[in-house]
Formats: C-alpha cells, sequence, structure tokens
C-alpha cells in the first residue's frame, strides 16, 4: 500500500490511513506500507536548502529532503501502534533498498526485504519511508520527484507482492482528464504500456519511472482514492484483458515548446550538430520533422523541447549559428501536445485518419506529428487544448453514457 501527501497531509489524514491498512491486516494479509512526505513539506524542504546555499553538495541536499518520508513513517507506525496493529517504520537504509549515487534522482539496484518478510511472520505491518535508498558509500540518496511510487513498486517487487495499491486523491485512472472532459470514463484495467504512454504524455497519476518498473518485474498496480470507498484502476500485462478497446485514453502535455529552424543547410551530420549540444546540455528533444527545400541544397527543421528548456536550448542553438549556418530560428512556448493511446490500435486502421479529420472539422491545425505502436501525438497551439481533448474523446466513443 502507498499513500502520497495529500494522503498523509495532517494527523486526522494519518489516522485515516491507519484504519485502510488495519483493515487490509484484519482481512489476513501481511502489508507493507510506502508513505510520502507530508502535503508541501517536501517543497518546503526544497526551499530551505535553496536558501542555505545557491550551489550545494547533492549529498547533504538528500539528507534534507529525505526527512519529511521519515516523519510521516514515523507517526503512522505509532498510530498503528496505538489501534493494537504491531507495525515498525523503515527507512530506505534499514531495509535496505540500494541505489546507485546519482543524488536527488538515483535509480534502485536492489531491495533487501528478507528481514521485512521475516517480520511478517511474527504478523508485523512494514511501515516505509519511500522516496530514498541507500548508496554503496552508505549515503542516502533521494529517488527524484514521485519516487515514493518507484519505491512502493520497488518493495513489492522485492517482497513478491501479489499486488501494489497506490492510494491517491484520485479514484482511479480515466479515459481523459475529468477537469476538461466531463464524460471521461473510469477504465477497471490498463496495460502497463498504456499506463507508460498516458505517464509520460501528460497524465499525472503514476510516476514514469514507477510504471517501468511494474512492467518489468510483473507487479500488479492498483491506483485508488484514499478519500473513497470505490473499486479502483488496475494496472496490469495486455494478457489480463480479454477485449481490448482499440483507443483506452486521451491525453494532453502544456509542458512544450515549439523551436523552428529555417534554411538549414542540408548535408549530412547537420542533424547531429544540432542535437549534439542539446543533449550535452541535458536538453530532452521530443519530436522532430523535418522538410527539404524544393532545390534540395536546405531543409527546415522543427522539434520540441520542455518548456522549461526553451530558453537554455535557445541559448545552445544561437551560439551553434555560425558553425551551422541555419537562417533563422523561431521559438514558440504557446503549444500543447495532445495525444491518443491504445493498445488496440495495433490491430485497428484508421485511427490517425479519425484523429487529423476531428481535429481539421474543428479548424484545428497540426504542426508537427509523431507516432508510435501505440500512441499518435500532435503538437497544436495551446489554446485549442481543450476543444481538442474534447472532441477527440466523443470522436474514438469514450464518453461515459
Amino acid at each position: 500500500m502507498k499513500f502520497g501527501g495529500t494522503s498523509v497531509a495532517g494527523i486526522d489524514r494519518i489516522r485515516n490511513v491507519a484504519q485502510r491498512v488495519k483493515a487490509e491486516v484484519d482481512r489476513g494479509n501481511e502489508v507493507a506500507v510506502v508513505v510520502s512526505a507530508m502535503a508541501g513539506v517536501t517543497n518546503q524542504l526544497v526551499d530551505y536548502a535553496d536558501q542555505a546555499a545557491k550551489l550545494y553538495d547533492l549529498r547533504e541536499y538528500d539528507v534534507v529532503v529525505s526527512s519529511g518520508e521519515q516523519v510521516t513513517a514515523g507517526l503512522l507506525a505509532i498510530i498503528l501502534q496505538d489501534m493494537g496493529v504491531a507495525a515498525r517504520s523503515w527507512l530506505g537504509w534499514q531495509i535496505p533498498l540500494r541505489t546507485d549515487a546519482a543524488h536527488g534522482n538515483a535509480r534502485i539496484e536492489a531491495v533487501e526485504g528478507a528481514e521485512i518478510v521475516r517480520r511478517f511472520a511474527e504478523g508485523q505491518v512494514a511501515v516505509v519511508a519511500g522516496f530514498q535508498g541507500i548508496d554503496a558509500q552508505g549515503r542516502i540518496t533521494t529517488l527524484g520527484r514521485g519516487g515514493s511510487d518507484t519505491s512502493a513498486v520497488a518493495l513489492a517487487a522485492g517482497l513478491a507482492a501479489d499486488r501494489c495499491d497506490i492510494y491517491t486523491d484520485v479514484d482511479g485512472i480515466y479515459t481523459s482528464d475529468p477537469r476538461i472532459v466531463t464524460h471521461a470514463r473510469k477504465l477497471e484495467k490498463i496495460t502497463y504500456e498504456e499506463m507508460l504512454e498516458l505517464a509520460s504524455l501528460g497524465a499525472k497519476v503514476l510516476q514514469t519511472r514507477s510504471v517501468e518498473l511494474a512492467m518489468k518485474h510483473g507487479v500488479r498496480v492498483r491506483v485508488l482514492s484514499s478519500f473513497e470507498n470505490t473499486p479502483g484502476t488496475l494496472v496490469v500485462d495486455e494478457e489480463e484483458i480479454v477485449e481490448q478497446a482499440i483507443v483506452s485514453g486521451i491525453t494532453y502535455s502544456r509542458d512544450e515548446a515549439k523551436v523552428t529552424l529555417n534554411s538549414v543547410p542540408d548535408r549530412p551530420g547537420v542533424a547531429a550538430r544540432i542535437f549534439g549540444p542539446l543533449a550535452d546540455s541535458a536538453i530532452n528533444v521530443d519530436m522532430i520533422v523535418q522538410n527539404v527545400s524544393v532545390g534540395g541544397e536546405t531543409t527546415g527543421l522543427t522539434f520540441t523541447v520542455r518548456k522549461s528548456d526553451l530558453e537554455r536550448a535557445v541559448k545552445v542553438l544561437e551560439g551553434l549559428r555560425d558553425d551551422i549556418g541555419y537562417a533563422e530560428l523561431i521559438a514558440d512556448p504557446d503549444v500543447v501536445k495532445v495525444s491518443v493511446i491504445g493498445v488496440g490500435m495495433r490491430s485497428h486502421a484508421g485511427v490517425a485518419q479519425s484523429m487529423f479529420r476531428t481535429l481539421a472539422e474543428k479548424g484545428i491545425n497540426i504542426q508537427v506529428i509523431s507516432t508510435s505502436e501505440i500512441k499518435i501525438s500532435v503538437l497544436i497551439a495551446e489554446e485549442y487544448t481543450e476543444l481538442a481533448v474534447r472532441s477527440l474523446h466523443s470522436a474514438y466513443g469514450l464518453d461515459a453514457d
């Protein structure tokens, strides 16, 4: 069981979490609970570190920001004990949950859960501080934002759990954002691949790395609400879904910015000289489209980066202007990426045509297109976000009855 920041945002909410944990124990289940810091606490801790020094040691940063989960784990263990449930808190280094040494954004290498399993045999609940681990040098590490989801899935894999329940402030995974699409439906099941695409393309329900980990280790994940007693959504292997819908969801990402380079010399190696320096500056490039001019001597190159990276990307590219010889750079932050996702697209034709026709009927111009086996993404002007998402949701028959 994993509970996020809003689920543990105060003592009353932690008591609510404890009641849910006790209910699972009363059903005869062996339970490990992963908790985040209380809502807002991690931001405050990060702010403290920023105030302390502009350039700080990331190892010490991890010591500071990991403390929020330690408080929550201890409080939940105390409340469970007060309810008569045998419980003990565990920090990342006590399990141990071993990671690499990339402080601030470490990756999990191993979960050594033998002692937790032994404590299960004694009837004990393990309350684990999420988001943290320990590196080979014995230093505390953190897993990056949203890392508690990753902690929970890794722990579930390490303990060979039957299921990993992720409790959030939503009651499942929907066909689109219910705040925009009022007729969005909650899905009973969704495949790992679809959830991975949704998570990476704008849906905020699960952290991308946690879905990758679940898919790799075959961990069945259930997303459900901390505040309502309603069935959630199961994230499972494709084989568990008998008849897969052609399209499972429509999502969008506002964290996109478009960069266009006009009149780029069309010769071998130019793309490498553009995208190499961007990669060296840790700027991730997503959608790319290239157009060759009529004469074949120059080309137009358009691609997208994260909105937060746009200023740095422009600076890098302006520094390359004399070397590359492009005529013009145009930056546009007012765009949004809208995506149609579904495993059923593999075996059905016409999905792209339906998307393009629907957007054309609404007068929405497509600027860039990218595709994969189970996804089609388009870049459009940001002002058309809601119209595009709602129209596509209806066009693919996803509206609730």
